[in-house]
């Protein structure tokens, strides 16, 4: 079974959704059992970030001085994943530009990340589609619909 490592480094995460880490756990474990990882021993850490934070990861890591909604930081080691960090104040904002529950965007952006640990991007169309088709799998899972499309709930 993965250990799911969550720091909230935030207090507008618990303020805006006090049960967000059991969102986070629930979401990354389907995210991981999707992918039928060979090792489950694994670990990952999610940390719930706010912009200033997650702008000085994305200045530093991949030099752009700006916020951004999610990083990933995969690891080498066998049974260290990595680390997925998400941004609050972009994240809150986006749903509510997007019409999209804050929820729900989170759901979809812990596996978007979990994802780019194992490895899988959206460099290019062909892997963008592989990557979005597994989004939309698991996110259904969780009862969340399509994050392409508009509005994000399931009827």
């Amino acid at each position: 079974m993965a250990v799911i490592d969550i720091s909230i480094e935030s207090d507008d995460w618990t303020e805006c959704a006090p049960d967000i880490a059991d969102v986070i756990e629930q979401t990354a474990e389907a995210a991981l059992n999707a992918m039928e990882l060979p090792n489950q021993d694994t670990e990952v850490s999610i940390v719930l970030s706010d912009d200033d934070f997650i702008q000085s990861l994305n200045k530093q890591w991949r030099g752009k001085d700006k916020p951004t909604n999610v990083l990933s930081f995969p690891q080498d080691e066998p049974q260290l994943l990595g680390d997925v960090i998400v941004a609050f104040g972009t994240v809150k904002r986006e749903a509510e530009e997007q019409g999209k529950l804050f929820e729900s965007h989170v759901r979809h952006l812990i596996v978007h990340g979990i994802l780019h640990l194992l490895g899988h991007d959206h460099e290019n169309d062909e892997e963008a589609e592989e990557m979005e088709s597994l989004e939309i799998e698991i996110l259904h899972a969780l009862g969340v619909k399509n994050p392409y499309e508009s509005g994000n709930f399931m009827s």
